[in-house]
């Protein structure tokens, strides 16, 4: 049984909440070190994205089938909230890449710890840290972008279908006659 209009529109704030929690579980650019705290968060916060994307891919996937073998056409509403969803994994996508981006920096500032101090290692450590928060900066920013975009069309509502009434001025236009 398809999902209700507000269902749909729940269904779609639900994810955009559900991406936001993602992103209100990383530190702040000032809070990022490398230690194993950030390992952490970034291994929960990976998996819960990869879920998420997996949702969307699935759920879109899942109501493209569901619309090619339905006996009646799908309504405006769930056409709407399929592509809404579909939209919205390509920067949830690239969350996931930044954030895999962030594991290699992190990964980095690891192994750089255990070299011999000196001036390339202090710069290299800069270097790295700079690319992990800003890969962590970016994964923020695709999903607030995913989150926004779903949102939006939630609280964007589909027109109504065309009834196939005519309008009381073109049923009573007389017609001449010469």
């Amino acid at each position: 049984m398809p999902l209700s209009d507000p269902d749909q529109r729940m269904l779609l704030h639900d994810v955009a909440d559900r991406l936001n929690s993602v992103s209100d579980q990383l530190p702040l650019p000032d809070q990022i070190r490398p230690d194993p705290a950030l390992s952490e968060i970034l291994d929960d916060e990976v998996r819960h994205l990869a879920r998420l994307l997996g949702f969307l891919v699935g759920e879109s996937a899942f109501r493209h089938r569901a619309a090619s073998y339905a006996p009646a056409p799908s309504t405006a509403t769930v056409r709407h909230t399929t592509l809404a969803l579909a939209s919205a994994a390509e920067p949830t996508a690239l969350a996931l890449a930044a954030f895999g981006a962030a594991v290699h920096h992190l990964g980095e500032l690891a192994d750089l710890a255990h070299r011999a101090p000196g001036p390339a290692r202090t710069r290299a450590l800069a270097t790295e840290q700079q690319q992990l928060v800003d890969r962590l900066g970016a994964s923020r920013i695709h999903l607030a972008r995913a989150a926004k975009q779903l949102r939006a069309a939630a609280d964007t509502r589909t027109p109504p279908a065309a009834t196939g009434v005519p309008s009381p001025s073109a049923a009573t236009t007389p017609s001449r006659s010469r």
